[in-house]
């Protein structure tokens, strides 16, 4: 008997530390798609918007990606349903129409993710990528501040200092970029600094007051993230055509829909539309320090690629400025320090949960913030 005992407890230590091991390697592998959705999208966005020849209506493209995604969503739940057709019209129809006031919950916050989606195009396409990179990490100081005003949370000493770091180092590296334009041998085109950085602002303060605002609206939901993604991405596509006719409805009628549309194009498209699901997937593996270090790691990605695909300059001014922002990020992402031993446990629960439901709006591109949101929420 304790021969089996012995045997048994020996067994599930070789388990665990089998499971550990597995689960250090996804951690690794959840940084490493982190960094590589994070620099990417932007990166190639910029490439697309600086290539000569056709331009595409950005504003199709985040219609396109909407598609897609919601196309994605759909394919999933009949998977879940086990490709019972039926059975999956039914469960749609009931989650999106019967329950019509869930549903239209999520008006405000789609509309808010349509509008940062599309302003994204206008920053990139006025701004330096490394330059853009680093000033959209004020959508940390802004979801913080809409999580104390609006969720009454609270921050740490160590959150506050590095929400003033982040700022300050924003602010040098606007000061550094006064002076500077990037000179790039690929981009023939006139760009306003003054719009790009107006629209990167706007798009931080609207990701951080939807990331916040969907938090509040769904907590105690139990729905399902791919529901949600479905009902959002009603509105979004809604949203999207509307804005699409506003802005460029005589130019798609003449031209078409998919005008400007190239290989790369579609990369961009499928990035942003299957990039966010991915790392809503692999991003329960990474805690909030990985995350940390995943933004951290591609700025400095954005920043060495913009050198080498768009002649950018790095100067030591900018230099310091994007340490203090790459500094202030890892020190926000930092869990709080437990007040009492006998109460430590509870307190670092609390505390990750409350740095993860505030990092919701922060992670990138406008996606996320939708995944993390829900999760907490189902």
């Amino acid at each position: 008997m304790a021969a089996a005992s012995v045997s048994q407890a020996v067994e599930e230590k070789g388990v665990s530390r089998g499971q550990s091991e597995v689960n250090r390697k996804l951690k690794y592998i959840s940084l490493a798609v982190l960094v590589v959705q994070n620099a990417s999208l932007i990166l190639s966005i910029r490439y697309v918007r600086t290539l000569p020849g056709d331009r595409f209506f950005t504003t199709s493209a985040v219609v396109m990606a909407e598609v897609l995604k919601v196309l994605t969503c759909l394919l999933i739940i009949l998977l879940q349903k086990r490709c019972n057709v039926k059975q999956t019209v039914l469960f749609l129809v009931d989650s999106v129409v019967f329950q019509y006031k869930d549903t239209l919950k999520l008006a405000v916050p789609s509309l808010i993710y349509t509008l940062q989606n599309n302003l994204q195009y206008v920053a990139i396409s006025n701004l330096p990528a490394a330059t853009f990179q680093v000033t959209y990490q004020l959508k940390i100081l802004t979801t913080a501040l809409f999580s104390v005003l609006m969720l009454r949370k609270s921050l740490s000493k160590v959150q506050w200092v590095s929400l003033l770091l982040l700022f300050a180092g924003v602010a040098v590296v606007q000061v550094q970029q006064e002076g500077k334009k990037e000179a790039s041998v690929l981009d023939g085109t006139n760009q306003n600094y003054t719009v790009g950085l107006v629209a990167v602002v706007i798009s931080c303060l609207s990701s951080g007051f939807a990331g916040v605002y969907f938090e509040k609206i769904l907590k105690g939901s139990s729905a399902s993230v791919w529901v949600r993604n479905v009902q959002l991405g009603v509105f979004g596509m809604a949203l999207g055509m509307l804005g699409m006719w506003w802005n460029d409805g005589a130019a798609i009628a003449e031209r078409g829909f998919l005008f400007g549309y190239t290989g790369m194009v579609w990369c961009v498209i499928f990035n942003q539309a299957f990039g966010g699901l991915l790392v809503a997937v692999v991003v329960k593996y990474a805690d909030n320090i990985l995350k940390g270090f995943a933004t951290s790691f591609s700025i400095i990605v954005s920043t060495v690629m913009s050198i080498y695909l768009f002649g950018f300059h790095v100067d030591l001014l900018f230099t310091a400025g994007a340490g203090l922002v790459i500094g202030a990020v890892y020190m926000y992402s930092l869990p709080k320090a437990a007040p009492s031993s006998s109460s430590s446990s509870s307190s670092s629960s609390s505390s990750s949960s409350a740095s993860s439901a505030t990092n919701g709006g922060v992670e990138m591109e406008a996606f996320l913030p939708k995944c993390s949101g829900k999760q907490k929420g189902s």
